[in-house]
C-alpha cells in the first residue's frame, strides 16, 4: 500500500517522484463516480476545491465526462460548467484567497451547473508513460492520473500557465448519490 494521506504536505518534487513511480490505467479503467480530495503539495489550489464542496468526478464513457461534480446547498450534487472557470484565476498566485468564499458555493453552483459533458478520456504519454488523461473540452488543462490503490489514483493537473502541477487523490464510489447532474 502506496502512503497517499492527503493530510501531510509533500513537496512538488516528492508527489512527482511517487507519481512517476505508480502503475499507469488505462482510460476505461476510468469510468464511473469518483470522490476527489486534496493531495498537498504547497501549491496555492491546495484546500480550494474542498472549501468549494467538490465532490469529485464522474466519467460515464469515454467521450462524456463531468471534471467538476459539486455538492450543492441542498444536498444533491452537480456538474460544474469548467468553462466558466477563468484561467487567469487558476494561474493566480493567491488563488487559495478565494477558499473563504467556498461557504457560498453551494448556494451558488446551480447557477453555473451543466448536463452537458466538459471533458473526455484519452490515453496519452505524460512523463515517460502512456496512461489515462482527462482532458477538458474548454481549457488548456489535461487532469493525469496513475494508480495509488486499486480503487485510488493519484491525479495530476497540468495546466497551461500554471507554474507547477497541482496533485488530488481520486477514490472510486461504488454507487454514485442521487441527484448528481
Amino acid at each position: 500500500m502506496v502512503d497517499n494521506s492527503p493530510n501531510g504536505a509533500r513537496s512538488t518534487a516528492a508527489a512527482l517522484a511517487l507519481f512517476d513511480g505508480l502503475p499507469t490505467v488505462a482510460p476505461e479503467e476510468m469510468l464511473g463516480a469518483w470522490r476527489g480530495e486534496g493531495f498537498p503539495t504547497g501549491h496555492p489550489l491546495d484546500g480550494v476545491l474542498e472549501a468549494f464542496r467538490w465532490q469529485g468526478k464522474r466519467f460515464e464513457s469515454l467521450e462524456d465526462v463531468h471534471p467538476l461534480v459539486f455538492h450543492t446547498a441542498g444536498g444533491g450534487l452537480v456538474s460544474v460548467n469548467p468553462g466558466l472557470v477563468p484561467m487567469a484565476l487558476l494561474c493566480a498566485p493567491r488563488v487559495a484567497r478565494l477558499a473563504p468564499l467556498g461557504g457560498l458555493f453551494p448556494w451558488l453552483a446551480p447557477l453555473v451547473a451543466t448536463r452537458s459533458s466538459a471533458a473526455r478520456l484519452r490515453a496519452t504519454l505524460h512523463r515517460g508513460q502512456v496512461t489515462a488523461t482527462m482532458v477538458y473540452d474548454a481549457l488548456p488543462i489535461l487532469d493525469v492520473f496513475r494508480r495509488l490503490e486499486p480503487d485510488a489514483l493519484l491525479g495530476l493537473m497540468d495546466a497551461k500557465g500554471m507554474a507547477q502541477p497541482f496533485f488530488f487523490v481520486l477514490r472510486r464510489v461504488e454507487e454514485e448519490p442521487s441527484g448528481a447532474s
